[in-house]
């Protein structure tokens, strides 16, 4: 059963949508139960001005994804660069353990957008899977199975688990 606040963050998610010409933008998923988060980082004074995520995944994944973006807001790099997934959970009021991954991929996707900061200011090259979000039509995909609607990058429905085929051209 998951908390009041796991249910607040899920049912009314803050932050939530995308930054244009974000200073950072931080990527991951979990191939296992198929959650991807993208979280976007405004930086001003080496502070964290402003953050935003897109997630597709479970009712953990948004709740975490919410937590964080609230949690980061306004701190420096070095403190947001801190953030455990214990700490995620436990803001939360705890999550399930099988839904303590969640946790992890929250601290972990800020933690790229602010590695993808600091490697922009920096002027190391920025690997091509940073900036794939900016580049990736916004559209869905829907299951021929099923016919729930699916993100773009879902190579399985995240309802029945059909096999997604890639559109052909022309």
């Amino acid at each position: 059963m998951y908390s009041e606040q796991v249910m607040d963050h899920f049912s009314d998610p803050r932050n939530v949508g995308t930054i244009e010409d974000a200073d950072g933008i931080g990527e991951v998923g979990n191939p296992v139960c198929g959650d991807m988060m993208t979280f976007y980082i405004r930086v001003e004074d080496e502070k964290i001005a402003d953050v935003k995520y897109k997630t597709f995944g479970c009712v953990a994944a948004i709740a975490v994804s919410s937590k964080v973006s609230e949690m980061t807001k306004g701190k420096s790099l070095k403190e947001a660069k801190a953030l455990t997934k214990q700490a995620v959970a436990a803001a939360l009021d705890g999550l399930p353990k099988e839904k303590m991954h969640c946790s992890n991929l929250g601290a972990q996707a800020l933690n790229k957008a602010i590695e993808d900061y600091e490697d922009r200011k920096s002027g190391r090259p920025v690997p091509v899977t940073r900036t794939i979000s900016k580049e990736t039509p916004k559209v869905d995909i829907q299951c021929s199975k099923c016919h729930t609607t699916n993100p773009i990058v879902a190579k399985f429905c995240m309802n029945c688990g059909e096999g997604l085929g890639e559109e052909k051209d022309g």
